[in-house]
């Protein structure tokens, strides 16, 4: 294979042939009409332009297909359910790439119940290992807004959060193997569901993560956990972020690791899905600031964390950390409260123009970012309205700005880049990170690239050269040759 990195020039009708013949009829997507639904981002208005959208089936497609392209110097767009919101997985607009979908590659391959493990294609939807791991009595614990649609492929290649990383982790600690096609076509076999494995560097992290850079994901080894049968839920409102971040350590001490989701929620996001999300209901009466949205799950009989859980909440609310709240006193009410978070990233969608940000900080600097960063951005537009909500349990927040009242969506847009300036030059000064949980894609690829140090960079571009010499495996993407 060539050194020399690829010449982004239209994909030639014989290397379009000769992808269609490796999967044959059926495999693939070329008609126009049929394209927009791969080449048009969920959220960010990412859109580009591809001659083909490539279906395989079998980890050996996804190779042959590669191969080709690795001959060929064809770029490749690897895309699972294309529910991503930073345009990792949408192509660029000259035509030089084709995606290859992984959402035909749909098996469950393997279920052991004594490994706690579910080894699992690229395009299983999140939704659907969520509800056959339960059907073994077993917890898959990732989850997101997109579930019901998200595959699994596109939650590695992000390394995504959710609602349970305080307990859980990231995608990152739910994997313990993974099949990977490399950008020569050939394949890795990773597919080892143990918890230790001291034989070199753990290669599958150089994966997760990776956002489809460096090779496509073709199977993996989840790790599975006890199902909870003893679940509680609560909607709590708190005086301050402060507040919020002492409830936090109050709940801990007091229930340990059972507490498995603690979310943040400003009150100009609650009210944005009760304006345009149906069936919602204010969970508490009154207004206040902010919200927590907790949940503490274990093992026992059903309701057995229902005293320990209520004491904690009215020692917190005697200590001045909780104002109001609604303890769910069903499971289906719990899971309302959930769906009410899980719809914020629906609700602000058709609420208007906003700049998102996807940040993390410690935990402790939270209360101070938010102030800093809201002052901030009042100073330079005067008016501005601020929605932020997020899993404050590990430091994530989805911080996202406002335009001002007569500013149009074209005329805030164009201030993205000081926007994004401001807020993230607070959290590098909190010793944060800009990209928590979305991934970098192309909307944080020159963020990303600005507050890296030079080293870093020089590290992120040796791996992906040392991988990807010709930079076909989804370019322009995470890192920059």
């Amino acid at each position: 294979m060539s050194s020399a990195l690829r010449i982004a020039r239209p994909v030639e009708a014989s290397v379009i042939e000769r992808l269609k013949a490796a999967v044959g009829e059926g495999g693939y997507v070329d008609n126009p009409g049929d394209l927009e639904g791969y080449t048009s981002g969920w959220r960010d208005d990412f859109q580009g332009a591809v001659p083909l959208v490539l279906r395989p089936k079998t980890t050996a497609e996804v190779a042959a297909l590669v191969k080709i392209c690795a001959e060929t110097g064809t770029g490749i767009v690897p895309q699972g359910g294309n529910t991503g919101l930073t345009g990792a997985s949408q192509p660029h607009g000259d035509m030089s790439e084709v995606i290859i979908s992984t959402s035909l590659m749909n098996q469950v391959r393997e279920i052991d119940i004594a490994n706690d493990t579910m080894t699992v294609e690229p395009g299983v939807v999140l939704q659907d290992i969520q509800r056959i791991a339960a059907e073994h009595d077993r917890l898959f614990p990732l989850s997101l807004g997109a579930q019901g649609s998200c595959q699994i492929g596109g939650n590695i290649s992000t390394n995504a959060g959710g609602t349970q990383v305080l307990r859980y982790g990231n995608t990152r600690a739910l994997v313990l193997g993974l099949e990977v096609v490399l950008p020569s076509g050939e394949v890795w076999n990773g597919l080892r569901g143990l918890r230790k494995d001291n034989t070199g560097y753990d290669l599958k992290h150089i994966f997760i993560g990776g956002e489809g850079t460096l090779g496509i994901v073709t199977a993996a080894v989840l790790r599975l956990f006890p199902l909870p049968s003893a679940v509680e839920t609560a909607w709590c409102a708190v005086p301050s972020p402060e507040k919020a971040v002492e409830l936090l350590g109050h709940m801990k001490s007091r229930m340990g690791d059972q507490v498995s989701g603690f979310e943040l929620l400003q009150r100009s996001i609650v009210d944005l899905v009760l304006e345009h999300i149906d069936g919602t209901e204010d969970p508490v009466q009154g207004l206040y600031p902010w919200y927590v949205l907790m949940e503490v799950s274990g093992q026992g009989e059903p309701g057995s964390l229902a005293e320990p859980f209520t004491d904690t909440l009215g020692a917190a609310a005697e200590a001045g950390l909780i104002e109001d709240a609604a303890i769910a006193s069903s499971g289906a009410q719990g899971q309302k409260f959930w769906q009410m978070r899980e719809d914020m990233a629906e609700a602000q969608k058709r609420a208007g123009p906003s700049i998102k940000h996807d940040v993390s900080v410690p935990v402790s600097k939270i209360p101070e970012f938010l102030t800093r960063a809201g002052e901030a951005l009042e100073a330079a537009y005067p008016g501005i309205n601020i929605v932020a909500f997020g899993h404050v349990g590990d430091g994530n927040l989805h911080y996202n700005p406002v335009a001002p009242e007569g500013w149009s969506r074209q005329a805030f847009a164009g201030e993205r880049e000081k926007v994004n300036r401001i807020v993230h030059d607070i959290v590098i000064s909190l010793k944060g990170s800009i990209s928590a949980e979305h991934g970098v894609g192309r909307l944080r690829l020159d963020e990303n690239l600005h507050y890296k140090s030079d080293v870093e960079i020089e590290l992120l571009r040796t791996v992906k050269r040392a991988l990807d010499p010709q930079n076909i495996m989804n370019p322009g993407k995470m890192i920059r040759l």
